[in-house]
């Protein structure tokens, strides 16, 4: 299992929110490291079952397991990690964690190879419009890391492993096998990076995690179309609250009336003006 040592790789971004937690519902706990959320589902109590979705930043796997350690008690592992997907900024400690756990991961087919050592992602683009982060992304880590025989499929059913109730939806375009994971009885959304609730290429928007709904992170999202077809899919879903991989979580008519917003005017808000991924 090789990390190309991304472990090593810290880097000095982060957020007013850095090291805040909440529910956002009784069971969807989200956590901010730096830049990034990372969800624990599962109701806080020794013992419960839980489930970790994503891995946040490199060298962010002690924050991560001390925080699972006081929600569900030492030596209870996750049933399951699930990565939305592969960037950097949410595997980056996925390696100490799994060594640490040995729980099972899951990732879409299409992820795979950047999780198996298959395949880089693009470099990211920091010419494209939009900010002080966009310009720094240059310095972000694209290379795919190896988790060999420590990741597999999710199931082709949509359920997700270790989560009842919960579904896994395919939201390609901010990567090829990005997923969001939808629980139909209370409406709960995880949106990964399909869409956030920060401007993330706006250093200063980062800095102060300013609440404003937004398509994928610019600098690397690869595919436009793709993009924009998987926030209607998710509006279609209303759903009442939503933690996306950066910015704070939004709830009720917030969400419903921002999110619909985002679908309605998805080419003004998210598309960028130029960039070397724009049509």
């Amino acid at each position: 299992m090789d990390d190309h040592h991304l472990s090593e790789k810290k880097l000095p971004v982060t957020s007013v929110t850095s090291g805040d937690a909440k529910f956002v519902t009784e069971d969807i706990y989200c956590f901010t490291i730096q830049i990034v959320n990372v969800c624990f589902i599962g109701k806080p109590a020794k013992n419960q079952e839980w489930v970790l979705v994503d891995a946040g930043m490199p060298g962010s796997a002690e924050k991560i397991i001390k925080e699972a350690e006081e929600l569900y008690g030492k030596g209870n592992p996750p049933a399951a990690i699930i990565l939305t997907h592969g960037h950097f900024d949410h595997i980056g400690s996925i390696v100490d964690l799994i060594e640490y756990w040995n729980a099972p991961v899951y990732a879409h087919k299409l992820e795979l190879p950047y999780l198996t050592g298959q395949k880089d992602y693009p470099e990211p683009d920091s010419s494209v419009e939009g900010g002080m982060v966009a310009k720094m992304s240059r310095l972000f880590p694209n290379e795919g890391i190896d988790l060999d025989h420590h990741v597999s499929l999710l199931p082709e059913d949509g359920s997700v492993p270790g989560l009842s109730g919960w579904k896994w939806i395919w939201t390609p375009g901010h990567s090829p096998g990005h997923i969001s994971l939808f629980r139909e009885s209370d409406r709960s959304l995880i949106a990964g990076d399909a869409f956030v609730t920060v401007k993330q290429e706006n250093l200063y928007k980062v800095i102060t995690q300013e609440k404003e709904i937004s398509g994928p992170p610019r600098y690397l999202t690869t595919d436009w179309k793709a993009a924009k077809a998987s926030v209607l899919k998710l509006e279609q879903l209303k759903p009442s609250a939503a933690v996306t991989g950066h910015g704070r979580p939004m709830i009720g008519t917030e969400l419903a009336e921002n999110l619909a917003r985002l679908a309605r005017e998805f080419d003004t808000i998210a598309v960028p003006d130029y960039g070397k991924f724009v049509d």
